[in-house]
């Protein structure tokens, strides 16, 4: 990493290991730090905000509700802002560690409404209607990183770097960038109690990937989301920025998705091949709904993803095919040769909300709506 990063970004200029003289502080035994997240009004950025505990939570309802300032994300009046957090998930803190927290957030307005960007509440409603199918998620998501200036880390700045091809999974200074910022994230991940089974190197330099799953209902996003947090906050004490924007370079290179990979028990039976080919049949009779449901701007996002190039679908088309990246579904080659399985839904764009992607493949493939 060079010195001329390290000169843009003010964190990077702080001394870390000075911290550590602090963290290391001794605490009464039941005092708990509890980092709040919850998602602004944006649907994609999320916020944080730290409170003290004079007792060790087991599940999220012992957590106090708490209020903040809505007109400052988005989603109230300065009037009339304060916006209420409802605790719905509790991970380990591997910042502060110990018996420290970080509590994932719905946020609710003064009269008990959710905000607008609080899907959770419907995908839970949706959700519970279809637990006896007891559906999994995974959901790969991609990410790139990038300088404080917003340019892909460790690209020429004059310039690119050389075509697509070696990166993808690569090993070497010339082919991969800040995995230091990769692996932090993902042991952070793993002592948090986030479900993450991987993580790669893809195929646009400084662009990364990690799957979070499989995962029962409604966990898939709350792990999602927490994992994003974890992201942001690891790659700040980095100086770097990392962005799930879907297409953060034009041009002839990769965009980020977040694959979603999706099972009923009824699909991970002997002959699930069938209801996975029934489940794509009923997805392509809603694909219009399915791409205003997989980004935070209802499809302006993947409209400069999806282009039927660089290993995807035509937004404006749905297809299926076995071991095609190309295709808005793909069913994996050794799925189809087991007979049973999962399938891949390839089109919700990274920086999608995972809440709202999983209620509308459930509200498609188990409800029939």
């Amino acid at each position: 990493m060079s010195n001329r990063i390290l000169e843009d970004s003010p964190n990077a200029h702080i001394n870390k290991s000075i911290l550590d003289r602090y963290l290391s502080l001794p605490l009464k035994e039941n005092i708990v730090q509890a980092t709040y997240v919850w998602i602004d009004g944006t649907g994609e950025d999320l916020r944080c905000k730290d409170r003290t505990l004079d007792f060790i939570p087991t599940k999220p309802s012992d957590l106090p509700v708490w209020n903040y300032d809505g007109s400052s994300c988005y989603q109230a009046l300065g009037s009339n802002s304060d916006t209420y957090l409802h605790p719905v998930a509790i991970y380990r803190d591997p910042f502060r560690r110990g018996n420290n927290i970080l509590v994932m957030c719905d946020t609710y307005r003064f009269d008990g409404t959710p905000t607008e960007t609080n899907n959770r509440k419907t995908c839970l409603e949706v959700v519970n209607k279809c637990l006896n199918e007891e559906p999994w998620f995974g959901i790969e998501q991609e990410y790139t990183f990038l300088d404080f200036d917003g340019y892909p880390l460790g690209w020429p700045k004059n310039g690119f770097p050389g075509p697509q091809g070696p990166y993808y999974c690569g090993v070497g200074a010339n082919k991969v960038y800040a995995r230091d910022i990769v692996d932090a994230h993902y042991r952070a991940c793993l002592y948090a109690g986030i479900k993450v089974s991987g993580t790669n190197a893809e195929v646009m330099p400084a662009q990364w990937e990690y799957q979070v799953g499989p995962c029962l209902g409604i966990s898939i996003g709350d792990d999602l989301w927490m994992s994003r947090f974890l992201l942001h906050r690891i790659a700040e004490e980095f100086g770097i920025v990392a962005t799930l924007d879907p297409k953060p370079m034009p041009g002839d290179w990769n965009g980020a998705g977040a694959h979603t990979n999706v099972s009923t028990k009824t699909m991970r039976l002997d002959g699930g091949i069938k209801q996975i080919e029934e489940a794509v049949a009923k997805l392509s009779k809603h694909h219009e709904r399915h791409i205003r449901a997989y980004d935070p701007k209802q499809g302006q996002d993947n409209a400069r993803r999806l282009t039927g190039k660089h290993e995807t679908s035509s937004i404006n088309d749905f297809s299926a095919g076995v071991a095609n990246r190309g295709c808005s579904i793909r069913i994996p080659r050794g799925v189809n040769d087991d007979g049973k399985g999962y399938f891949e839904d390839r089109r919700p764009s990274s920086n999608c909300d995972p809440y709202s992607v999983v209620e509308a493949i459930l509200r498609t493939i188990c409800l029939d709506e």
